[in-house]
């Protein structure tokens, strides 16, 4: 039998869908595992058997295992072309990554004041905190550093999209 090939950004989906699963079927597992009963009375399973539920959450581990596998074979293997340099898709998510944390660090200098008065105990003496960079000049750094960041968001999600993975998700949709 041929293997189902399905998007890098369904993989990605996917897993996130398998995760959830893994926690409700492990709630579960407490769920059908016990009841309460009268002193003397047989139990009763309600709902699905302990080990049906065991042999799904199995099932569903090994495929989000696999899934990971494939998903970080993908993203290493597979490259994304930004600012004329070649990166791997797990490269260029860092990076991005790293771009916002630069903005978000830019944003928050950009809204220094220039100069301030700078409260002291000290006896007639006036401090003053000086910043030593351009706040606007900064302002500027963030605003571009934040649409580099979505241009590379957006190529890696084209990317995403652009590469299969082969990997059979009829258990799941």
């Amino acid at each position: 039998m041929k293997m189902k090939k399905i998007p890098l950004a369904e993989a990605v989906k996917l897993k996130s869908i398998l995760t959830k699963k893994i926690a409700e079927l492990t709630n579960e597992i407490q769920s059908v595992s016990r009841v309460v009963i009268e002193k003397g009375q047989t139990p009763k399973p309600s709902g699905r058997l302990l080990t049906e539920v065991e042999a799904e959450l199995s099932r569903v581990r090994k495929d989000s295992r696999t899934l990971d596998r494939l998903i970080y074979r993908a993203n290493i293997d597979n490259t994304i072309t930004f600012k004329e340099e070649q990166l791997p898709i797990v490269e260029a998510i860092e990076l991005a990554s790293q771009l916002r944390a630069e903005s978000a660090l830019y944003k928050e200098m950009s809204k220094a004041e220039k100069e301030r008065l700078y409260h002291s105990t000290g006896e007639n003496v006036i401090f003053y905190q000086v910043t030593l960079y351009d706040p606007a000049e900064y302002r500027v750094r963030a605003n571009e550093l934040e649409k580099e960041a979505h241009r590379l968001s957006n190529l890696i999600n084209a990317k995403n999209y652009q590469v299969e993975i082969e990997f059979d998700d009829s258990n799941y949709f």
